[in-house]
């Protein structure tokens, strides 16, 4: 039988449970406890309501939070766009090739390469809180390219996304008809075993509305479950075709019409938000006040990329969208813990209630509202994953 912990002493607990606590979305719970058994919360409360454990960790009045679920990232790929960002951030004119640089580097590279990156930046986001990570391909667009890449990323988190259609293969760039067959058909069946999710980037220059509904449909019967790269550059069928093919998530949401706004408000999906790609490319920030107000639901990730969005640092994230997208601090952490959970159909992570897994975050800090009051400080102090301390 395995041991019990019990965490003590927390100034404020995020449970992300309205029925505790405060009520409020959070489920916010003063001078509080959590009890760790196996990989599973099985209790929170009161410090002075905690059951007897076999082992006692004090928080010494710091805040503890679920562990951060960044529910969009693209971490597969080698090389970085050192050039590119510092041409774009000196104003200059830049032809730096964009994601085409960025698939001629990862098609040169090993496995070994491949996965030595990805556990590199994986560890760097541990570091930093999140405890869940969905990842895409998406760099490699042959078969054999996008078929390893969710290989190696299959043996580092369970929400793998095959995104074969991020841009059409620079070889096919003027037969994207060709290149959409070869997406839904031998690179499809090549990727769908190693893979929870099918992903499109819908936007001018990559993929229209009919492709991306030809894409995510053949996908979906061959089990794969939408998520679709949404109105980033300009309005666009993205949302719309999300709602209507019941996407987990629409990714990016900046650029919305109000029957947008009502469709995704009146529908399952999520709308994430990637405030590290507009502060990355000096872009217009999404309105997460509108979708909110609205009745959508919100969730915050990285967009962790080498070209649009280089952080694996979700604080950093929700430091961005309290400053510049209208969001309340509490609004920030539930979307960054709850809204990624949601945008990924879980309820057992994002949440420290009985039965979720022990995924914690502990800040140096005695408040949640510290990850945007303080930006930029490393306030993360301790970190359990499935109920064992990682950092």
């Amino acid at each position: 039988m395995s041991s019990s912990t019990v965490i003590t002493n927390i100034a404020a607990l995020v449970t992300n449970d309205p029925s505790l606590g405060d009520h409020s979305p959070l489920g916010l719970v003063r001078d509080a406890a959590v009890v760790v058994e196996g990989d599973r919360v099985v209790w929170t409360g009161e410090s002075s309501k905690a059951p007897a454990t076999d082992n006692r960790v004090d928080a010494e009045g710091r805040a503890v939070l679920p562990g951060f679920v960044d529910s969009h990232s693209h971490l597969l790929f080698a090389g970085d766009r050192t050039e590119e960002f510092n041409a774009r951030m000196s104003g200059r004119p830049y032809s730096a090739g964009g994601i085409r640089t960025t698939v001629a580097a990862t098609r040169a590279a090993s496995d070994a390469e491949l996965e030595a990156s990805l556990t590199r930046y994986l560890a760097e986001a541990l570091r930093q809180g999140t405890t869940t990570f969905e990842t895409k391909s998406g760099y490699g667009l042959t078969t054999a390219d996008e078929s390893r890449a969710l290989r190696v990323a299959a043996r580092h988190t369970d929400e793998v996304t095959f995104l074969g259609a991020h841009i059409v293969a620079p070889e096919l760039a003027d037969d994207p008809a060709a290149y959409v067959d070869l997406v839904t058909g031998e690179m499809l069946d090549a990727c769908a075993p190693h893979a929870r999710w099918i992903d499109v980037f819908c936007e001018k220059g990559a993929f229209d509305g009919d492709q991306a509904r030809a894409i995510l449909t053949a996908g979906r019967a061959r089990g794969l479950h939408p998520r679709i790269h949404a109105n980033q550059l300009s309005y666009g069928p993205g949302v719309r075709l999300a709602v209507e093919l019941d996407a987990a998530s629409a990714d990016h949401c900046t650029h919305l019409t109000d029957a947008d706004v009502d469709a995704l408000a009146n529908s399952r999906t999520v709308a994430t938000l990637l405030p590290g790609a507009e502060f990355s490319t000096r872009a217009q920030w999404p309105d997460a006040r509108r979708l909110i107000d609205a009745g959508a639901t919100v969730a915050l990730s990285t967009d962790c990329n080498p070209g649009s969005s280089f952080t694996s640092s979700v604080p950093f994230c929700i430091a961005l969208a309290v400053r510049d997208m209208g969001m309340t601090p509490d609004e920030a952490v539930w979307s960054a813990t709850a809204g990624g959970a949601a945008a990924l159909r879980r309820d057992d992570v994002g949440r420290l209630v009985p039965g979720a897994y022990a995924d914690l975050t502990l800040l140096d800090a005695p408040s949640h509202v510290h990850l945007a009051y303080r930006p930029g400080v490393p306030l993360v102090a301790g970190v359990w994953r499935r109920g064992v301390r990682v950092v």
